[in-house]
């Protein structure tokens, strides 16, 4: 197995950030992962392609980075299953999807990352989640050193959820996702962006459709260091929704199941007057007030700052306290929150 020590993660991350682990696994088999010793493994960082991770602090934790590769398919006259390893890139994998007649994740086209990292996020967009489509997912346990699978229900799928970011956060790592996909297909083509597609409505479409859109939305990484959506859409309470509505009456919102509402972070931060806002060599992106951009800081703490000061500005007008997406990693792992040492939900 590839292992390295004082390895610089600056091109791991995509905030771009200098930071530097003692040590770095690279285990390409499970027999691999059984190899590091379960001290180690426990308190490591998984980190996948790294394009929803920031270094807080000026070292990083032991980092394990796996390098499992591969996808399988199975179909039956209804439904297509295909077993997916973890460090196959998300966007290829829609991609191969598509070229093979397997749809479904057209949707979430050109979301970054790894297809390890999907499930932990439960990662969406254009209205599906990748819970959707997961049947299970393998989980190699740290502790037991072996693996376990985990039923869709079993991995606790919630709005950027799920057991593997909670309860099992630390003690494993996922090395395969095995997805199950109707063969009758329906298009998800509702949401704001996508109910204009041209007639007849294929995958293909949506995909293109998704593929413009974000492009237009998020800037590229390589050009400008972040990690897409920087916090989570807040959900709230239909009481609080009514009196923002009242005042606000632009305001986007998109109704839950449960009578709660969901509203748009971007909107509510750029209602601040932040959008294009800069400190320090980071700043809000001019055209998307959800992106924090890192244009030219060499400290992720210059990140985690200006995260904090959006968080304030959006509580004083809204009274709403934003919740990050991106996860927040120090020197020992990952912290539930920069800020207050743990994650907060929306005010009612």
């Amino acid at each position: 197995m590839k292992i390295r020590t004082n390895f610089s993660l600056k091109s791991f991350n995509s905030f771009n950030v200098p930071v530097v682990t003692p040590e770095i696994f690279f285990p390409s088999t499970l027999k691999e992962l059984a190899e590091i010793p379960v001290a180690k493994a426990t308190s490591s960082y998984i980190l996948g392609e790294g394009t929803n991770s920031l270094f807080c602090q000026t070292s990083a934790p032991i980092i394990i980075k796996p390098s499992l590769m591969g996808i399988e398919v199975n179909e039956s006259d209804e439904y297509f299953k295909v077993k997916v390893a973890c460090a196959e890139n998300w966007h290829d994998f829609v991609l191969f999807c598509i070229k093979h007649g397997i749809f479904g994740l057209e949707n979430l086209a050109l979301i970054p990352g790894s297809v390890g990292a999907a499930p932990v996020q439960n990662i969406g967009a254009y209205g599906i989640e990748v819970c959707d489509f997961i049947e299970s997912v393998s989980w190699f346990d740290f502790a037991q050193q072996k693996q376990i699978n985990f039923t869709n229900a079993q991995c606790q799928f919630g709005y950027r959820d799920s057991i593997f970011k909670q309860a099992l956060n630390g003690s494993g790592i996922i090395t395969h996702v095995n997805f199950v996909f109707p063969k009758a297909w329906q298009a998800v083509n509702s949401y704001q962006g996508l109910s204009d597609i041209a007639s007849p409505v294929t995958p293909e479409a949506i995909m293109a459709k998704v593929i413009q859109l974000r492009q237009a939305k998020l800037p590229d990484p390589k050009d400008l260091p972040n990690a897409g959506s920087f916090f989570k859409n807040p959900i709230v309470k239909e009481a609080l929704f009514n009196k923002l509505h009242h005042q606000y009456s632009t305001m986007p919102h998109y109704r839950q199941s449960n009578g709660d509402i969901k509203l748009a972070a971007g909107w509510l931060i750029e209602q601040t007057g932040l959008k294009g806002f800069r400190q320090h060599g980071v700043g809000v992106h001019e055209n998307q007030a959800l992106v924090i951009i890192n244009y030219e800081s060499e400290q992720g703490e210059q990140i985690v700052a200006l995260s904090v000061y959006i968080q304030e500005q959006v509580m004083a007008k809204f009274n709403i306290q934003l919740v990050p997406e991106v996860r927040f990693i120090g020197a020992n792992g990952e912290l539930r929150n920069a800020n207050t040492g743990s994650e907060n939900e929306s005010h009612t």
